[in-house]
C-alpha cells in the first residue's frame, strides 16, 4: 500500500505537515550545544533540521521501509538532485540520533500540560511458543513471561509505556518478559512526571502509590480487586475504563503500522545452493 501512497497523497497537506514539523525541529535544534563533526560540510544537499524533519515525518506517516520512504520523499517533497541518496540519508539519520532523541524528549514534555496520563504494557514476542524453551537468541536479556490480559505465555520482552489522554508517548522502558508491571512503573512514570496517572489491575500496590506521591508528587489510580476493602462506584469504574482506552489505541498503531510484535523467525537449517 505504501508503494502506491503517492498516487493518493494530498501534496498541499503534506507540505503543511512538513513545514510545521520543520518549524518545531529548527527551534529545538538551536538549543543543542553538541555540534556534529563532519567533513565536506559545504557539500551537504540539505541541512540537519531538514533531515530530522523528513525522518520524523516518515514515522508519523507509518512508513516501515527505508527504501519506500526515500522513494516517496524523492517523488513528493524534493527533486532527486536536491536530496541525499538513500544510503547517505540513512547514515545522516543515524549520526543525528542524539538530536532526534532530544527532540522527542522535548515533545514528550508537552504532555505534562495534558489532563492525565495512562500506563500499560505490551508483550513483544521474539519466537513462537513452540520454540520458547530452546531458543538461543537474546538469551540473558529476554526470558519467558506471562501476559494476563491476553492469557499467553511468551518468550521476549515487555514494552512499558506512558501516554497522555491525547495519545502522546511520554515515558517508556523495555524489560524482560518476566518483569512485573509494578516493578517498571516507577521508571516509566518518573521520566517525565505527570501529576495524574491511570493504570490497570496489574499495577495495584499501595506501597507503589505512596512512594510515587511522596517522592515525585505523582497521583496514581488503579481499579480495585474484589477481595479489597476499598469500594469504587460503577460510574468511576466505567470512567476509568473509558479513559484507559487511549493506550490501547496507541498499542494498536504500534502493532498495525510499525509491526513491533511481528515475529521474524530465522531458520538455522536453511541452506543456499550455488
Amino acid at each position: 500500500m505504501q508503494e502506491h501512497f503517492h498516487f493518493t497523497t494530498d501534496r498541499v497537506k503534506l507540505q503543511k505537515q512538513y513545514a510545521s514539523i520543520l518549524l518545531f525541529v529548527s527551534a529545538q535544534l538551536s538549543s543543542i550545544q553538541i555540534p556534529l563533526q563532519r567533513r565536506n560540510r559545504h557539500l551537504l544537499k540539505q541541512k540537519d533540521e531538514v533531515i530530522i524533519t523528513i525522518h520524523v515525518l516518515g514515522k508519523l506517516l507509518g512508513f516501515t521501509s527505508e527504501r519506500a520512504w526515500h522513494r516517496f520523499v524523492i517523488g513528493n517533497l524534493f527533486p532527486k538532485d536536491l536530496f541525499p541518496e538513500r544510503s547517505r540519508y540513512n547514515r545522516r539519520c543515524r549520526a543525528l540520533s542524539f538530536a532526534i532523541k532530544w527532540i522527542r524528549h522535548q515533545l514528550a514534555k508537552r504532555g505534562q500540560h495534558h489532563a492525565y496520563a495512562v500506563v500499560d504494557s505490551l508483550p513483544i514476542e521474539l519466537c513462537h511458543s513452540a520454540r520458547m524453551h530452546r531458543v538461543k537468541r537474546f538469551r540473558g536479556i529476554a526470558d519467558i513471561g506471562y501476559c494476563a490480559s491476553k492469557r499467553i505465555t511468551f518468550y521476549g520482552w515487555k514494552l512499558h509505556l506512558q501516554v497522555t489522554d491525547q495519545g502522546l508517548p511520554m515515558g517508556y522502558v523495555v524489560t524482560e518478559a518476566s518483569c512485573h508491571d509494578r516493578v517498571a512503573a516507577e521508571t516509566v512514570m518518573t521520566q517525565i512526571p505527570h501529576p495524574y496517572n491511570l493504570g490497570d489491575k496489574g499495577y495495584i500496590s499501595q506501597k507503589l502509590q505512596k512512594k510515587l506521591y511522596e517522592e515525585h508528587r505523582v497521583a496514581f489510580w488503579t481499579p480495585v480487586r474484589k477481595n479489597q476493602r476499598i469500594r469504587q462506584s460503577d460510574a468511576w469504574k466505567q470512567w476509568m475504563k473509558r479513559k484507559r482506552k487511549v493506550v490501547e489505541t496507541v498499542f494498536s498503531i504500534l502493532v498495525d503500522s510499525y509491526r513491533i510484535t511481528e515475529i521474524r523467525a530465522r531458520c538455522s537449517e536453511t541452506r543456499y545452493s550455488h
